[in-house]
Order: C-alpha cells, then sequence, then structure tokens
C-alpha cells in the first residue's frame, strides 16, 4: 500500500464521523461538572470522569511513565487514555490520569446546537489586580529589546497575569461554554491540577498530533489584535500577512518545530509561506506541518515533550530565553505555556500548548498572556498585545480591564 493510500485508510478507520447527532457533542459540554476532566479539539470532544491511575512521578522520561501506566491498564480496559496537564517546566509534576470513565464525541463544530449562545453566568463584580502591572511589563519588554540588540539572543516569549477575584465561589460550567461556544474550531479543555484548582481555556495552538502513522504540528507565531470593525479587521489580516517581523518571528518557530519533529518523520512537509487563522480576539500566522512516522513506536507525547519548549513560547536560545523569562517573570508559569491534551495506549493523542488560559480557585481565576519579543519589538504594542489575548477569558467571564 501506498504512503498516500495508507494515510486514508488510517484516517477512514480513526475519524469522527463527518455527520454526528445532533448534540452528539454538545451533551458532553452539557455534561460537564467540577471535577471532571473535559478536553474538546477539532476531531473530538471527551467527558472523562474519576481517576483509575495517576500517573506517577520519577526520574524516567514523563511519555515512558506514561506509556508505562497505559500499558497496565489495557490489561483491564480494552482502549484506556491519559489525560491531563504538563507544565511549562516539564521536570515539575504533571497532571496527567487514567480516568475510570472516558465519553467521547465528535468535534463541536460538527454539532449543530454549538451556535447556540451559551447561558451567561449571573453578573458579578470582580477585583482585577495585574502582575506585573502593564507599566512594569513593558520596561520588561524594552530591557529584552536592548539586550537583543547587544546580541544575547533573539527571541523571549514574556508574559503577564490578571488575578480576577470575588466574593461568590466560582461557577465553572457556565465559564467552560462561553469558551467553547465562543471559539469551537480551537482547543477548549477544564482540567484539575493540584487539589481545588482547575486549568481552563481556549487554545488555538495545536503542538503536535498523531493518527495512525500521520503527525501533525501547527505552530502560531506573528499576531494582531481583531478589530470590530469588518473593514479594519480585514486591514489587520492583511497586514500581519506582509508584516516583516511577524513573519521573521514565525519563520524562527517553524523551523524549531521542523527539526524537532524531522528525526520522527519518514517524509515531512512545510509549507513555505504561513496562512491566517483566527479567534474571537486574534488574528495568528499559522503553519500546518504535516509528516508520516518512522517508527511506530513513538507516541505523540513522546515528540510534544520533544518539541516543547518552541521558540512560540519561550524563545531562542532557549536556555537564555529561559533565564530571561525567570529574571524579568515576577511568578511562576505553573501550567501556563505547557501542554494539555490526550493520549492512548497505542501512542496517538492531540498535545496543544497550554495559552488562553487560567487557574481557578474557589473564588478566583488566574489569566495569563503572553507576547513574543523580538528585537523590533515596541513595548506598548506588546503590552496592548497582552491585554487583547486576555479578552479570550475575559469575555468568557463577563470581564472586563
Amino acid at each position: 500500500m501506498s504512503t498516500a493510500a495508507h494515510e486514508v485508510a488510517t484516517h477512514r478507520k480513526t475519524a469522527v464521523p463527518a455527520h454526528p447527532a445532533v448534540g452528539a457533542a454538545t451533551s458532553l459540554l452539557d455534561a460537564y461538572r467540577p471535577g471532571d476532566r473535559f478536553l474538546a479539539t477539532p476531531t473530538r470532544t471527551v467527558l472523562a470522569r474519576g481517576v483509575a491511575q495517576t500517573v506517577p512521578g520519577g526520574d524516567r522520561p514523563l511519555a515512558q511513565r506514561v506509556a508505562t501506566a497505559l500499558a497496565q491498564a489495557r490489561t483491564t480496559s480494552s482502549a484506556p487514555l491519559v489525560i491531563g496537564a504538563i507544565p511549562f517546566d516539564q521536570s515539575a509534576p504533571a497532571a496527567l490520569v487514567i480516568p475510570e470513565t472516558a465519553r467521547c464525541g465528535p468535534a463541536l463544530t460538527t454539532d449543530p446546537l454549538i451556535a447556540l449562545a451559551a447561558e451567561r453566568a449571573p453578573a458579578s463584580t470582580w477585583e482585577i489586580r495585574p502582575e506585573p502591572e502593564p507599566e512594569v511589563y513593558a520596561k520588561g519588554v524594552a530591557s529584552a529589546v536592548d539586550r537583543m540588540w547587544q546580541g544575547e539572543f533573539s527571541k523571549v516569549v514574556l508574559a503577564r497575569t490578571l488575578t480576577l477575584s470575588r466574593s461568590e465561589p466560582l461557577d465553572l460550567p457556565p465559564m467552560l461554554q462561553g469558551l467553547a461556544r465562543r471559539d469551537p474550531s480551537g482547543y477548549t479543555f477544564a482540567l484539575p491540577t493540584t487539589p481545588g484548582r482547575t486549568l481552563l481555556g481556549a487554545s488555538p495552538e495545536l503542538l503536535v498530533s498523531r493518527r495512525g502513522e500521520l503527525l501533525v504540528a501547527n505552530p502560531l507565531a506573528g499576531s494582531i489584535p481583531r478589530s470590530p470593525d469588518l473593514a479594519e479587521d480585514v486591514r489587520r489580516a492583511a497586514a500581519l500577512l506582509q508584516s516583516a517581523k511577524d513573519l521573521h518571528e514565525h519563520a524562527v518557530v517553524v523551523d524549531a518545530v521542523h527539526q524537532g519533529m524531522a528525526p520522527y518523520c519518514a517524509t515531512i512537509e512545510v509549507p513555505a509561506r504561513p496562512t491566517l487563522i483566527r479567534t474571537a480576539a486574534m488574528w495568528h500566522l499559522s503553519t500546518t506541518l504535516t509528516g508520516v512516522l518512522a517508527t511506530p513506536e513513538v507516541s505523540a507525547l513522546e515528540i510534544a515533550c520533544a518539541l516543547h519548549p518552541t521558540p512560540a513560547v519561550c524563545g531562542t536560545p532557549t536556555a537564555v530565553a529561559r533565564a530571561v523569562i525567570q529574571e524579568t517573570e515576577p511568578f511562576d508559569r505553573g501550567f501556563f505555556t505547557g501542554m494539555v491534551g490526550w493520549g492512548n495506549a497505542d501512542g496517538e493523542g492531540e498535545w496543544v500548548v497550554t495559552i488562553r488560559c487560567a487557574e481557578a480557585q474557589e473564588r478566583s481565576l488566574r489569566l495569563y498572556a503572553g507576547a513574543g519579543v523580538v528585537a523590533a519589538s515596541d513595548p506598548a504594542a506588546e503590552t496592548d498585545e497582552t491585554a487583547a489575548k486576555f479578552r479570550t477569558f475575559l469575555n468568557a467571564v463577563g470581564a472586563e480591564l
């Protein structure tokens, strides 16, 4: 069988139905309750409950520990999966489990009911505290730009946070509904991480997926806020496609992902120029890399761990960018700019870059947003970009800066 024919056969075997029943995906979204694990991707919707096994810590690589746990689970379950979150710092504890039950449905975008507006949460007064303050963040960007002109490094991704607090306990299901229905074609998640904390978000960026022997990565780098005015929105999209600064930033990320995927691939295709994708809040430069796996034993998670962190969330050179992040950001990123996703015992899975997210506790949310800083960056523009990225979550909870 030719490679192309094999890919088609694999796709037919694993793809979700083209015309699923109405409500097949949104029923899983509607069934979510705090403590569940929910993940919606462009290929499927997953609602997992309970914990059959927690992936243990240890000195072995994470992908090996996950593979061992799934192999053990396969003795009692015909199709176990792992689901959860991995921190930005891969040496920190992950929040990955094999659930007791996992209900899987088609993608949210295939369900006509996803077009219905989310039920809005009751009005609430939020107290908003930025860390660092926007002015301090802009100074950090300016300092990084100065150091790049001195030749220390070529890119760093700097982030800031907003803590939203209120007197009433959080109601997570309406927040998840708001995220999922606002950007149903992306990657929406609600995943417990540590006791009393849940990671919520709607990421647009696929780190890597594996379906059969087919690998796909979709790095994003270079972005611009959207406009409510249609003409201005189109102008911004066109300008992003012509921006030398953003095109260079994007090319650096694509090259890094290409180099990271290549050792695992028999063949790999990389488009010559990026295209655009849009979320409700942002335009992004996007490139989809596709490859055919060279060895079937390699899992999607192993490749994801090899690719992470890409220059899209860290910078380049990686070690120097990490040091600049630690020096500049006055907080621990935790799971922000890490990975969320799922994987099965056959090595298939989808692993997504954890952006456009927040960490929820009993009465507070901590939102995260970052911007890629290069030598041509303007501190005010990068600060505005993070504010625009916050809007994904702010709109979902009815808050404004």
